[in-house]
């Protein structure tokens, strides 16, 4: 294994990498995995395509990550013909530039195609994020093993799933474990985020994460404000939502437009403000879940599809669980509300219970804290050295 904080350029001149995200939360992991790149060599050069936070770690981006912004099932067929003629270019300028390895961040259609020609090249390639073949299409497996000479995994599960491959898995923990401190859900970081929020203390908050897209919002918010009427009468209950997408903010509010019985605040901003200020969350499945656990707040795990798509998804879905908790500690450690099982009543009767173990029983969010530990493991760090070590064993160059 490449040692960390080795320094100095073995070899023929600096290293180049080529690196591409192709969303928000991939520009982040990418600019985490720059960073720490470039901790062991200065002189690295990043080329690719990123966002904001990649270009403030040096990477020169050919073009605006934005351009390959899709959403939806309709809107990858429609913009077709740009995306290949994008995927096309990229693969032009790598092939022409030769970097010394790529690295694919998340964004998986799109990356696996571009690394699967890079590879065949002889461009050393890496796809940094595994798509969820434990839940859904494993047959991906494969296609994998044929893009990528090494994967970085964020969950320690997901390595047995490549065992089968010449993929070389590297388990590199969760960024978001990193960024979240062990204690930052304790009584004086809950208290703060109120008093930012303008929350009354004294009282009880329970954040409400329906979604950041707007069909989610569709099919999630009524049930959750369901939820929260039962809650409200049960107990004087005060309820958080955040809006991570401003666009977005219309929507929310004329939902809650009908529901004028509800003590709500609505803010612009990720979730884990709110989660940090609340004593409990309705969370829609999703990375949410995990903020939730880290922060040990008590949750009830839903998500609702539309009826097409809920069908389709019930033939293809092969995990037995979909909250993130649950896959990690390979139990129900948190309810699980699908479908029509997510009826206002038992998503407010299973949250009551969930504050009430997390009262009475103190192995519930010892859990919590297990699993927070176990993947927290300077992903940034060890995504670096992955990378590092991918290079050396393809062409025997040091960082």
């Amino acid at each position: 294994m490449t040692a960390f904080g080795s320094a100095g350029n073995h070899g023929s001149g600096p290293l180049t990498i080529g690196v591409l995200a192709g969303e928000a939360s991939g520009d982040n992991l990418g600019a985490g995995m720059m960073r720490a790149c470039k901790a062991r060599n200065p002189d690295v050069r990043f080329i690719g395509v990123g966002g904001e936070a990649m270009q403030a770690e040096g990477l020169e981006s050919l073009f605006d990550m934005d351009v390959l912004s899709v959403n939806g099932f309709r809107e990858p067929i429609l913009r077709f013909p740009e995306l290949l003629g994008r995927l096309l270019e990229l693969r032009r300028v790598m092939l022409a530039e030769r970097p010394t390895a790529f690295v694919g961040v998340d964004f998986n259609v799109f990356n696996l195609l571009l690394e699967r020609q890079l590879k065949k090249h002889g461009i050393p390639t890496i796809h940094y994020v595994s798509p969820s073949v434990y839940a859904w299409r494993r047959g991906r497996v494969k296609r994998i093993g044929r893009s990528a000479d090494a994967l970085l995994a964020l969950y320690p599960f997901e390595a047995a799933f490549y065992s089968n491959t010449e993929v070389s898995v590297h388990f590199v923990g969760h960024p978001l474990a990193d960024a979240i401190e062990p204690d930052a859900g304790n009584d004086s970081n809950r208290e703060a985020a109120r008093q930012r929020l303008g929350l009354a203390s004294g009282r009880r908050v329970v954040a409400l994460l329906p979604g950041s897209r707007g069909s989610e919002l569709v099919n999630m918010l009524p049930v959750f404000l369901g939820a929260a009427e039962i809650l409200a009468e049960e107990a004087p209950t005060s309820f958080v939502v955040p809006c991570p997408r401003a666009v977005l903010v219309p929507q929310l509010r004329q939902a809650l437009d009908a529901r004028t019985g509800l003590d709500v605040l609505v803010y612009e901003g990720d979730g884990r403000e709110a989660l940090t200020a609340a004593d409990a969350a309705l969370v829609k499945s999703g990375t949410s879940t995990l903020e939730a656990m880290m922060l040990r707040r008590p949750m009830v795990v839903s998500y609702r599809l539309g009826p097409l798509a809920a069908k389709v998804a019930r033939m293809l879905i092969k995990t037995e669980f979909i909250a993130l908790p649950n896959i990690l500690a390979g139990r129900a450690l948190v309810p699980e509300l699908l479908q029509d099982d997510a009826t206002p009543a038992a998503l407010a009767e299973n949250l009551l219970a969930e504050l009430y173990k997390a009262e009475h029983e103190p192995e519930y969010l010892a859990e919590f804290q297990r699993l927070h530990a176990a993947l927290r493991q300077d992903a940034n760090e060890h995504a670096a050295e992955a990378v590092l070590d991918t290079i050396e064993e393809h062409d025997g160059r040091l960082p």
